[in-house]
């Protein structure tokens, strides 16, 4: 089983394998639309869905159900995906020979060389556009050296790789000089709702166009890809083998793309917006790639505990732990410790908001952007700068360092700032005490306290003292890698 971008081998990419921001809208790339949304107060699911049975008496409705025309409509659309790549293995790897004795054969005349062997992978993929262009997971096609589709009729055809964005595991293939392709319409997955209907088709464990039904399970799922997750959670079952294939509503259009699952439960997976893939595939198909809006601050959310410390009203934002020095947010006035409350014309409800917001902004695009600071709500106005890959927009909130906050300090030698890479003023966190009430605030040994109660600490003595001056709650800003967050701890 290929393993997706998904962390800690909880969730799994669904790809089956041999061994087990923005701009550009949808019709830029002649795309399907979808049809018009319903109107107020209509049933969420409508009485008829957009294919016809007409002349067709396989697909007359009083014999069959929805599901099934669904399938059958829908069929033409949706492409197996055939993957290989080239694997060379050194021999001896692993085994019982101590390294002293595998390099000592290997120099022998005769020894054996490294072996190459070709690894197949299976996904799912459907069609958008009548000359080919074909949706599927970047995990399905990546670091592959060819790739096959079949079609439903039993056509085959290489596909070459058009983009890719391993961000939000997406990727645009296409197959060229084929007639009669039929391509999906893409529907609205704002517009779904936990307890609808939904189809989903693919090729788990190579059966091809196999069909599943079941409901959206929850909306808006932060399955620890990244800053951009945002997937739809369906019962649907799902397999290995149907990454890339369409989640359906009932009617006949796409609502997402079948991206992961969770091995250890039956029906838990998990499918990138559709509305979301819109926002990426015209500039996958222009330039392979996506450019993304970059504002340069660390955020983290907004616990009970910050709240308080920060005397807000209310948890919803962003809260700043770092600003990028000469970014965007640094002109334009973004200070550590603002709550981003609002970005452009739109409400930041939660932290992993933001990203995805900023994301879809254009290069160079002047946005109003609203903050909390000292209790005062102030209007900025920013330059979106453009997202580099090696860059970090977002610093997740983990969340004291005298004996009460169950933490023991350190100064900074210079020994230790080269060791930490560190040279700015701080005082190192060298254990936690696991009973503590630093641990699960989410203090770490290793971390560096820059700031107690908004104020900069230089030693561990001065930190001291303004642990034993914060009263029953310290508010610490700690330095993590290239990271900067925020933490609140109860004192012990």
């Amino acid at each position: 089983m290929a393993v997706s971008r998904v962390g800690v081998g909880v969730l799994v990419g669904c790809a089956l394998g041999a061994a087990l921001a923005l701009s550009g809208t949808l019709t830029r790339l002649g795309f399907p639309t979808a049809a018009p949304a319903p109107a107020p107060g209509a049933p969420a699911v409508a009485p008829a869905h957009a294919v016809s049975s007409v002349g067709d008496p396989a697909l007359d409705p009083t014999a069959h159900s929805r599901f099934a025309i669904l399938a059958k409509e829908a069929a033409p659309g949706i492409v197996n995906v055939h993957t290989s790549r080239t694997v060379t293995q050194a021999p001896f790897q692993g085994g019982p020979f101590p390294d002293a004795f595998r390099d000592l054969f290997r120099q022998q005349p005769g020894a054996p060389g490294p072996r190459s062997f070709t690894v197949p992978s299976l996904g799912s993929g459907f069609l958008i556009s009548e000359d080919g262009y074909i949706v599927t997971n970047n995990h399905v096609v990546a670091d592959v050296d060819d790739i096959q589709v079949t079609f439903s009729d039993g056509r085959a055809a290489k596909a070459t790789i058009v983009g890719q964005d391993p961000k939000t595991d997406l990727a645009l293939i296409r197959v060229e000089g084929m007639t009669g392709l039929t391509p999906l319409p893409l529907g609205d997955s704002d517009a779904i709702l936990p307890g609808d209907w939904v189809v989903a088709i693919g090729n788990p464990f190579g059966l091809d166009h196999t069909v599943t039904v079941g409901i959206v399970s929850a909306k808006g799922r932060d399955i620890g890809q990244g800053p951009y997750d945002d997937y739809i959670q369906t019962d649907a079952a799902i397999n290995p083998g149907n990454s890339g294939g369409p989640l359906l509503d009932l009617s006949g259009r796409v609502v997402g793309i079948n991206s992961a699952i969770n091995p250890a439960a039956n029906t838990i997976g998990f499918a990138v917006p559709i509305n979301l893939a819109k926002t990426i595939l015209p500039q996958l198909r222009e330039k392979g790639s996506v450019t993304r809006g970059w504002l340069g601050v660390a955020v983290q959310p907004i616990t009970p505990e910050l709240a308080e410390a920060f005397a807000l009203d209310t948890s919803d934002g962003a809260l700043v732990a770092q600003v990028t020095q000469g970014g965007p947010a640094d002109t334009a006035g973004i200070r550590r410790g603002d709550v981003i409350v609002r970005f452009g014309n739109e409400a930041i409800g939660r932290m992993r908001d933001l990203p995805g917001i900023v994301s879809q902004k254009s290069v160079g695009e002047q946005v109003p952007i609203e903050v909390i600071r000292e209790g005062q709500h102030e209007t900025l106005t920013v330059t979106v700068g453009e997202l580099a890959e090696e860059r970090t927009q977002v610093a997740s909130a983990q969340g004291g360092g005298s004996r009460a906050f169950g933490m023991r300090l350190e100064n900074l030698t210079p020994a230790l700032r080269q060791r930490l890479a560190f040279d700015g003023d701080g005082v190192l966190v060298a254990e936690v005490a696991p009973d503590g009430p630093a641990a699960p605030a989410g203090i770490r040994p290793g971390d560096i306290v820059v700031e107690a109660d908004r104020k900069p600490v230089k030693s561990a003595a001065e930190l001291e003292r303004a642990l034993d001056a914060s009263g029953e709650r310290a508010l610490l800003l700690v330095r993590r890698g290239e990271n900067a967050l925020y933490v609140a701890i109860e004192r012990g």
